[in-house]
């Protein structure tokens, strides 16, 4: 028993080093560069080809092979890599979501372009470079180890290293090479990543989709690190590759005998479940690329060539007709991923998860396998599947609620991941399962009208999540989720309505895939697929449903004409192109063609001018006669003229009295709007011994405050002060680990930022918090719409207050000046017609005309009854327009009365 127990931890041993070497070049190049590398396990597959290719194909001697890919091909394809892929990204502001997309764009083109070149069928003569002896791959490890560490903690590189990963930028300006950092970060962990490829090659499939996804899978040894520690991804590593060795020796019995032993043998998937579900999430920046301007309404025309190519395999017969049902039902998945990643914003990379669990329930139900249901007809089969698959879609939105950028990534993969291998390989889930069509629909031509059918339902399913209330709101969120929050979405809400949707639609695809091909086939929806899948969508344009159907057609059309690999190999190429385009190559044609279409514009030569004015002196004079739209000029358009501050002054409490009419009753009435300068009024909003921490850092300490209505409050101090923290206890975007937040009474401490506008509290953020694919108009109905206001006229109403009623109010807001996304900004905060209004430094960006008109617009709010907060740093702006101001300094607020005698004794305090 000791002898087989020694044994096995040998083994184990074994494949702990190879997933060591993962973790710790996953961990270099994380530290040098910010990036994940998705790419490594297909780094990894092609080096354990190109090894392959020298030593078995070519003749070469092994030793030979090896320092050509060891020392030549990986580090060179890492500094390729960060020289033309990620450095580029990084040039144009390195936005992680983008990076994102580089990176899986890379693991896609490098398995597409070995499938090409090696082909897909899997390889058992790959030669072993290391003997199968424990002890050599772990001391090679060690060293490994030993060697980063120290060049880490003693070298000048390691210095410069540590410092491009606290803040690159104001490394660059300390005069550090940021791009050779980064360079030699990628190179060496493309080495690690050919070495553990060349280690594994020998013992399991040297396939471009196994390899690659094996390597991954032990991603979970550097989260568990949080991407920084290599003794702990090491032992980590050790621990797992041990453990899984040994629990070989169990047999268990039951109908659980299955899962525990799938479990046993898949347990670098557990810990990556674990790692990516439960660990506290690595990498929490947004992580999909953002809409730079409102999409233009996709061009008839456009849907009819789309019909057309849909409706054109109906001509076809054989082959290429079989070919074609795959189409519609990959279409169907792909709006999926347009639901939750265009729509919603969220990352989901395991998709296929749930088309396969689509096609498992059709074929179980169909079969009358399933577990407490009887047999019923294929079509009712699929209706059911996509019924019982979509509550499954909190398996990813539960996770998202808490998590974004690279975990969000990392959970959704890991769940596709795990759905693969303790669902769709084990036979006593797929043994003996056949799918069949509906009856009526045996043939392929019938069964493709029926994928059209079903394809025309999901297509308006789709687009209804685009329009309308949910359709803004999923935007607001998409495009600003803290913004999205403070407008009164509830973005957990609306992330799960994501998923769950997502899942659905997936889950109708998968079955539709499945019942095309009479069979339910895991391998048709393996995470490398999802990857794949999820690569296609953000490349031909996230949010886009003629995208979706185009990236169908693409990816079965493709490999079915050519050998397979070809469609993986173009997705890869225009992912790792995605700085260039983030809105698809498809928003990239469009905008040039427009920019095309302006440059082009014809001029008329002085002759066709004068015939011009003999033709049409008629309109030219109504022309010269026709007033002014108010807000077309260029001053409505940019900023607020004196004439709509002051019309702003003049209409403000009309405005807000009507907005306070339509809102619907508030839960604590406030006192009243306008009380008596020599009577003041009760607070609205207070907060009480406020007690705030990051880390060791204490951001507030005791913080006592009252915000009054018809009173305007100001809060400054320098930079660190607590002046944001504060801000954030208020809003509900932080909650104080003691003290207390109320509203007219009511206790609103646990509240979170939507619940604290529905009940009348709106805030604005000192970086702007606008949506920039909605337009100005749009941006304020989604305040109104979430601030549950209830008459119609409301937006107008506001729109005229802030002086966005001309034709401004069509533009999308990227793109628009500062001083007019201030405008719209505080346009959407007032829209849900609060009782409290927070504003987070009001005029930064604002010249002085805009400061003044601001200045007015606030004062007429206040004297309808608003109770407002101000955070600034203008000080005269802070004294013409506070009736109170606090003075905060690390954590306290030190002073508090008018503001003559508070910023006089300030002035006084500095000039000592």
């Amino acid at each position: 028993m000791s002898s087989l127990t020694y044994d096995l931890a040998l083994a184990g041993l074994s494949v702990g080093s190879a997933a060591a070497l993962t973790g710790i070049g996953l961990i270099v190049t994380y530290r040098a560069t910010g990036v994940l590398n998705f790419a490594h396990g297909a780094i990894a597959m092609v080096c354990a080809y190109a090894l392959r290719q020298c030593v078995v194909e070519w003749g070469w001697p092994l030793w030979l092979g090896a320092a050509v890919t060891l020392l030549v091909l990986a580090p060179g394809l890492g500094v390729v890599l960060e020289r033309f892929v990620f450095r580029p990204l990084a040039v144009l502001g390195g936005d992680p979501a983008q990076t994102l997309v580089a990176s899986i764009g890379v693991f896609v083109l490098l398995v597409g372009g070995a499938a090409l070149l090696w082909g897909q069928g899997a390889r058992d003569d790959a030669p072993e470079l290391v003997p199968d002896e424990p002890w050599r791959q772990l001391a090679v490890v060690l060293i490994l180890a030993a060697g980063v560490a120290a060049v880490v903690r003693w070298t000048r590189f390691g210095r410069e290293l540590r410092a491009v990963v606290d803040d690159r930028r104001l490394a660059v300006l300390g005069g550090i090479d940021a791009d050779r950092v980064a360079a030699a970060g990628w190179a060496f962990g493309s080495f690690t990543a050919g070495l553990t490829g060349v280690l594994l090659a020998p013992y399991v499939r040297l396939d471009p989709y196994g390899l690659s996804l094996l390597v991954m899978e032990v991603v979970a040894v550097a989260v568990a690190a949080r991407m920084r520690s290599l003794p702990v991804a090491v032992v980590v590593a050790l621990g797992i590759g041990v453990a899984q060795s040994q629990l070989t020796r169990l047999h268990p019995s039951g109908w659980g005998a299955p899962l525990l032993q799938t479990a046993g043998t898949n347990l670098f998937v557990v810990a990556l479940l674990v790692a990516a579900l439960v660990l506290p999430g690595v990498g929490t920046r947004d992580a999909l690329p953002r809409t730079a301007t409102a999409r233009v309404p996709t061009p008839p025309g456009a849907w009819i060539v789309a019909a057309g190519l849909f409706l054109l395999p109906l001509g076809l017969a054989g082959r290429d007709l079989h070919t074609s049902i795959q189409v519609p039902a990959l279409a169907v998945v792909l709006l999926s991923l347009v639901v939750v990643t265009g729509r919603g914003g969220q990352i989901s990379l395991g998709q296929a998860a749930y088309a396969g669990l689509g096609a498992l329930f059709t074929a179980l139900l169909a079969a009358g396998r399933f577990p407490g249901l009887p047999a019923v007809p294929e079509l009712a089969a699929l209706a059911v599947a996509v019924v019982l698959v979509a509550p499954l879609g909190l398996l990813t939105g539960w996770p998202a609620i808490g998590r974004r950028g690279l975990a969000l990534a990392l959970a959704t993969f890991a769940v596709g991941v795990g759905v693969s291998r303790f669902v769709f390989a084990q036979p006593y889930a797929t043994a003996g399962l056949s799918l069949g069509r509906p009856a009526g629909f045996e043939g392929d031509r019938a069964y493709y009208v029926l994928e059209l059918l079903l394809l025309a339902l999901a297509l308006p399913a789709a687009h209804a999540l685009r329009r309308g209330r949910t359709g803004r709101a999923l935007a607001a969120m998409r495009d600003h989720e803290a913004g999205a929050q403070a407008a009164g979405v509830r973005v957990p809400s609306l992330k799960l309505l994501a998923f769950v949707a997502g899942a659905a639609l997936a889950a109708l695809g998968g079955g539709m895939l499945g019942m095309g091909l009479r069979a339910f086939d895991p391998a048709a929806y393996d995470p490398v697929r999802g990857l794949l899948w999820f690569a296609a969508v953000m490349v031909l344009g996230a949010d886009s449903t003629l995208g979706a159907l185009g990236a169908a057609a693409l990816l079965v059309g493709l490999d079915a004409g050519t050998r397979g690999g070809v469609a993986a190999a173009l997705i890869g190429v225009l992912a790792v192109l995605v700085g260039r385009f983030p809105g698809g190559p498809y928003e990239a044609l469009r905008t040039a063609a427009e920019r095309l279409r302006l440059r082009r514009t014809p001029a008329l030569t002085p002759t066709g001018t004068r015939a011009r004015r003999l033709l049409r002196p008629a309109e030219r004079r109504a022309a010269r006669k026709a007033p002014v739209p108010a807000g077309a000029t260029a001053a409505g358009a940019t900023g607020a003229t004196a004439a709509g501050a002051t019309e702003a002054t003049a209409t403000g409490a009309t405005a807000r009295a009507a907005h306070h009419r339509s809102r619907r009753p508030p839960a604590s009435p406030g006192p009243s709007a306008l009380s008596a300068p020599s009577i003041p009024a009760s607070p609205l909003l207070t907060a009480r011994r406020l007690h705030a921490r990051y880390g060791g850092f204490t951001a507030l300490d005791e913080v006592d405050l009252d915000v009054s209505p018809g009173r305007i409050t100001a809060v400054v101090g320098p930079n660190g002060a607590g002046k944001s923290t504060l801000f954030h206890c208020l809003a509900g975007t932080l909650r104080p680990a003691r003290g207390e937040v109320r509203l007219g009474g009511r206790d609103i401490t646990a509240l979170p930022a939507h619940a604290r506008t529905r009940l009348g509290v709106a805030r604005t953020f000192q970086q702007l918090a606008v949506f920039p694919s909605l337009t100005v108009a749009e941006n304020v109905r989604v305040g109104a719409e979430q601030g549950r206001v209830a008459d119609p006229g409301a937006v107008e109403r506001t729109l005229r207050l802030l002086g966005l009623d001309g034709p401004v109010r069509a533009l999308p807001a990227a793109g628009l000046p500062t001083g007019t996304l201030r405008r719209v900004e505080l346009a959407r905060a007032l829209a849900g017609a609060p009782r409290v209004l927070l504003l987070d430094e009001p005029a930064a960006g604002l010249d002085t005309t805009e400061v003044a008109a601001l200045a007015r617009v606030l004062k007429a709010l206040a004297a309808d009854g608003t109770a407002l907060l101000v955070v600034e740093h203008d000080l005269d702006l802070v004294a013409g327009l506070a009736e109170v101001v606090h003075v905060m300094t690390a954590g306290r607020i030190i002073a508090s009365g008018p503001p003559g005698r508070v910023l006089d004794a300030l002035g006084t305090a500095a000039g000592r």
